[in-house]
């Protein structure tokens, strides 16, 4: 058996260099990515904050302390830390029920879930017009009851609350497949009710996948411009979110206060980006040992 695990390492080592490219090509390929890094990631990041710090840090806090951009970053707070927790309990009941169990149209609903991804960030918004709007469907009942959703908060949390709920549960259904049904149906041959079984075997499994879809969840929610800049009217320092507050205030040609507001997205990015990192090199060890 020693004998047969050498011959087979020697072989997958043979194989691995027969398949390896010339030192050239692999120096060339990793320049050519490092340089496309480099002209979409990393200059376009210098330059936001080369701008926003053009006339110094007096400048760029007072330009945050602007009590309209103040409003922004309120609603766009409230609006994360409303559709991300919503979110993540869809994410996980469905990972759960797509992962562990057989029912009919189970196609079907991991269709639905991918739907925003293919669907127009501004067709959504579109949607939610023609429903409560003022002309749409439900507008006329809304506004008899004088409920505001299209223009105010709530149409903006269901625009952004559809544009982001994939998220949770496409980081899930794949690391829960992955993992199986064996330990939970032991937990439960052992007397274990569903919640117990979810809590104690199934959650501990998924921790870091639901870090991962949240922290993914978390950044297109605050980041979102398309579903919002259609439902939200636009209204400063009501209805304005992050993205939008940048756009008003870089048509404006307030430059220095639009590039010192995206700069909060950029940290955001940057911060996802090192958070989602260590999440997936989580998961991928969350896999390897099962």
């Amino acid at each position: 058996m020693h004998v047969a695990g050498g011959l087979k390492k020697t072989k997958s080592t043979k194989q691995g260099r027969g398949l390896g490219e010339p030192t050239l090509v692999r120096w060339l390929l990793i320049v050519v990515a490092l340089v496309f890094l480099a002209l979409f990631l990393l200059v376009p990041l210098a330059a936001v904050f080369s701008q926003a710090l053009e006339k110094g840090w007096e400048t760029y806090l007072a330009a945050l302390h602007e009590p309209d951009t103040l409003a922004a970053i309120k609603l766009t707070l409230l609006t994360a830390a409303i559709s991300v927790p919503l979110n993540l309990v869809f994410g996980v009941v469905a990972a759960w029920g797509i992962a562990k169990f057989d029912f009919p149209g189970k196609s079907f609903l991991i269709t639905l879930i991918d739907l925003p991804f293919s669907v127009s960030p501004v067709v959504s918004g579109l949607i939610y017009v023609l429903l409560f709007g003022l002309q749409g469907w439900l507008g006329p009942w809304l506004q008899a009851h004088d409920l505001k959703i299209i223009f105010a908060v709530p149409g903006i949390v269901l625009a952004t609350i559809f544009v982001t709920f994939p998220f949770v549960a496409r980081e899930l259904i794949p690391l829960m497949e992955a993992q199986g049904r064996e330990e939970e149906e032991a937990a439960l041959t052992l007397g274990a009710s569903g919640l117990q079984t979810f809590f104690r075997v199934t959650l501990p499994n998924i921790k870091w996948g639901i870090l991962y879809g949240v922290i993914l969840c978390n950044a297109r929610a605050m980041g979102e411009f398309g579903a919002v800049s259609v439902v939200s009217g636009h209204v400063r320092g009501s209805t304005n979110t992050i993205p939008l507050q940048v756009e008003i205030l870089y048509n404006e040609y307030n430059f220095v206060a639009a590039f010192a507001v995206a700069s909060l997205l950029a940290l955001l990015a940057l911060v996802t980006l090192v958070v989602k990192t260590v999440a997936e090199w989580k998961v991928r060890q969350e896999l390897a040992n099962n």
